[in-house]
């Protein structure tokens, strides 16, 4: 590969010239046919609008983790994830809680937020004399905008003036509380915002024009904080009913280590991060799946998991009267209509293959899956360890990087079945049983 130069006016060539400049940086002529490999049949032109510059198309495995029984109903959740045990970790929680009353889930919440943020040199007075009155405005100008969202029951449900001059120099915010329905809404959400900022300082302008030097509008924009969008997963049973798991720890001595790894991620942020990622293996891959904002999604969990000042799990445990009761709680600000939901040919399967939820439904939905990925991970780690049955489902991965026929597969996968997994144990295997250099 030749050193980078600098490439002028990129953006502007055709999609064909750009794979050739990439393959010319890269020196390999090749690229060119190993993006069009790449390259889908049917809906190339549609997948090409969902992102810049694009040059092709970059494959995740879209599976199935089946038999989800979440409030009573049998859901099959499609999930896009690259890391070999997610989609396994979540089927087996799923098969494992199948006989234990499943998972009980619901949404507590589902308000999101955004602001006009603004510096205001006068008085606090004036505008809190003023606000009713602005707040008036903004309703009335933003009606154009909001007009469909509320008849699907939706729209702005408050605005609030809020008072940040202790943290920053004459900083305020117009905070605005949202139901976008079956919505995602950001793109509702930051033109309504954008319109209110306008009103605002229209208003001053008009009906306090000694202080239009006073205001300066900064920003608006939707928070993907939002602890106000909220869903609630729990599974539950009695301890006796967690005996032998995995066939080597009984019951009390497995909720005993289990909850004390709940609490080590409650206390330590060190845990916790790890723990949480455990979490967002299960949420992201059908946040992906279904044509959602994973980035979102995960901004929102860590801020909440710190919302104490603290980084902690998301996740908790209780053990009360005999029974155990494994919980999460996390803001999922997601959408069931609109953007890549609706484009995206694979995520209009994914909500066909969950029976087209709600965006309360899928909540419900995502939440199950990231607390079925939590409590596979503890249980794994609590028991046997994290890396038995996580290596062995990296198996596949491993003997992919070496040239070997089906056969050689087949005899490695048979051979570790009863032995630790490592890429070192695989050369060794190969050079030693099949006498093959690595």
């Amino acid at each position: 590969m030749k050193t980078p130069v600098f490439l002028e006016g990129f953006s502007k060539l055709s999609k064909e010239e750009k794979i050739r400049t990439i393959a010319e940086v890269l020196s390999d002529p090749s690229f060119t046919e190993e993006a069009a490999s790449f390259q889908h049949i049917d809906n190339q032109s549609l997948f090409d609008s969902f992102s810049e510059n694009t040059l092709t198309n970059y494959y995740l495995p879209f599976g199935i983790a089946p038999n989800f029984i979440i409030n009573q109903k049998i859901y099959h959740i499609p999930m896009v994830v690259e890391e070999s045990s997610v989609v396994a970790a979540a089927s087996s929680s799923a098969k494992f809680w199948s006989t234990r009353g499943g998972f009980r889930a619901k949404v507590v919440s589902s308000l999101k937020k955004g602001h006009v943020h603004f510096l205001w040199t006068a008085d606090k007075v004036i505008l809190l004399e003023n606000f009713e009155a602005i707040k008036q405005q903004i309703l009335a100008g933003t009606s154009p905008i909001t007009a469909n969202m509320q008849k699907r029951g939706g729209g702005i449900v408050s605005i609030a003036l809020e008072d940040y001059t202790k943290k920053m120099a004459n900083y305020y915010r117009l905070s605005f509380d949202f139901n976008t329905v079956d919505s995602m809404g950001a793109n509702f959400i930051n033109t309504t915002l954008e319109s209110a900022a306008l009103t605002l300082r229209s208003y001053v302008d008009q009906k306090i024009p000694e202080k239009s030097d006073c205001l300066e509008v900064i920003m608006s924009i939707l928070s993907n904080y939002t602890p106000e969008c909220i869903a609630e997963c729990q599974v539950s049973c009695p301890v006796e009913q967690l005996d032998k798991v995995d066939g080597v720890t009984q019951a009390a001595t497995f909720v005993h280590k289990f909850q004390k790894a709940v609490e080590i991620a409650t206390i330590d942020p060190y845990r916790a991060t790890t723990h949480n990622k455990g979490i967002m293996n299960g949420i992201d891959a059908v946040v992906l799946a279904t044509g959602n904002d994973f980035r979102a999604v995960e901004a929102g969990a860590h801020a909440f998991a710190s919302s104490d000042g603290t980084y902690r799990s998301l996740s908790s445990v209780e053990i009360k009267e005999g029974i155990f009761t494994f919980s999460l709680q996390i803001p999922l600000s997601i959408g069931t209509v609109g953007g890549l939901t609706a484009l995206h040919p694979l995520a209009k399967r994914a909500m066909q293959i969950l029976g087209n939820p709600t965006a309360n439904e899928l909540m419900m939905i995502i939440a199950a899956a990231g607390l079925a990925n939590n409590f596979a991970a503890i249980k794994a780690l609590v028991t046997k360890g994290i890396q038995q049955g996580h290596m062995k489902m990296h198996l596949p991965n491993i003997l992919s990087q070496f040239n070997l026929t089906a056969s050689q597969k087949a005899q490695a996968t048979e051979y570790f079945k009863g032995n630790a997994v490592s890429h070192s144990a695989v050369r060794n295997f190969l050079k030693n049983e099949l006498n093959i250099e690595t």
